[in-house]
């Protein structure tokens, strides 16, 4: 089985490292800066143990790729990215295995327009990508937990395989389950403070806004019908398996939506991740006053390319407040 990871950024370059170092055939998707550099360089995977230096072959797309038969796609892009994806490689890799190694929930669906085969990855890997040709991956004893199923639902063969393959690296853990979107549901709700991570910075306000995005959340996945898994079924999982740990010669960073502001991407994924919950919210008549206001103000934050941070923590806290209220919701 050959892994082709599509969007070898944070997560895509985490797993893909793990697996070459491991003894895989993998082959990483790149473009721009970063898909030179990792040509020029190889991949530079740092980790709290050691600083990987890893010749993983890099193609810029479909077009530079021989396919193979036992190929297998993970596709590891942000979501405003993944039509894009699933425009290129859809035409040229029919029969093949596509899993969607992303947060929020809305990439399965698009890709099961063009796959028949679609697999759903519920990531725990915390990771960043910053520099050109590095990626660092600070968790330990494990990598990562990536849950993976068959979508919409249901297993079969070929996720047992997929997972026996990452479970060969000692990094990463792979569980099969029927339920593959009850844990990404779960992953969303904590999402959904990767906004306010991203506007204000690690101020002492951000669990508590944090708190408010997801209660409203869960309130609109609980009107929806959409089940979850909860946060005590998902710290037993985990455990102390996926630990964030100092990585040497490494600032402590952000969350994936604090990457896209401090990378000045222009884009991020507020739209599928709080705005995932509005959607959920208009459809079932379910005010969602403050994951309305975060994905208002970040996309606002990521098109003005504005590092993260840059928001007065009592600017969004007085905002959402305000749009709580012109909602006709008042807080406990």
């Amino acid at each position: 089985m050959r892994y082709i990871i599509i969007g070898a950024g944070a997560v895509g370059g985490s797993i893909g490292g793990r697996l070459f170092q491991s003894g895989h055939d993998v082959v990483l998707v790149a473009r721009g800066a970063h898909g030179a550099a990792l040509r020029e360089r190889g991949l530079t995977l740092r980790t709290p143990d050691a600083t990987l230096s890893l010749a993983v072959p890099v193609v810029d797309g479909p077009d530079a790729l021989d396919l193979r038969d036992d190929d297998v796609l993970i596709l590891a892009v942000k979501t405003q990215d993944t039509a894009a994806a699933l425009d290129a490689w859809a035409p040229v890799a029919q029969g093949l295995p596509l899993v969607c190694a992303q947060n929020g929930v809305a990439n399965e669906r698009l890709a099961l327009r063009r796959f028949p085969d679609v697999y759903g990855m519920c990531v725990w890997l915390p990771s960043a990508h910053l520099e050109p040709g590095v990626v660092i991956a600070p968790c330990a004893p494990l990598t990562g937990m990536l849950h993976i199923g068959r979508y919409p639902h249901g297993t079969d063969t070929t996720a047992a395989r997929i997972a026996a393959g990452l479970e060969t690296s000692p990094f990463l853990r792979a569980p099969v389950g029927e339920d593959v979107m009850r844990w990404k549901y779960a992953k969303l709700l904590t999402n959904l403070g990767n906004a306010v991570e991203a506007l204000i910075g690690r101020d002492a306000s951000v669990a508590a806004l944090h708190r408010r995005a997801r209660a409203e959340g869960a309130a609109v996945l609980d009107a929806a019908g959409i089940a979850y898994a909860g946060e005590a079924e998902q710290a037993a999982m985990r455990g102390d398996l996926v630990t964030v740990r100092p990585v040497e010669g490494a600032a402590r960073g952000g969350g994936s939506t604090w990457q896209s502001l401090s990378r000045a991407t222009g884009s991020a994924e507020a739209d599928h991740l709080n705005g995932e919950i509005v959607l959920l919210g208009r459809l079932h008549g379910v005010p969602t006053p403050v994951n309305d206001t975060l994905r208002l103000l970040l996309n606002r934050a990521a098109r003005a390319r504005q590092a993260p941070g840059s928001l007065a923590p009592a600017a969004l806290a007085a905002a959402v407040d305000a749009a709580e209220q012109a909602s006709g919701l008042a807080r406990d």
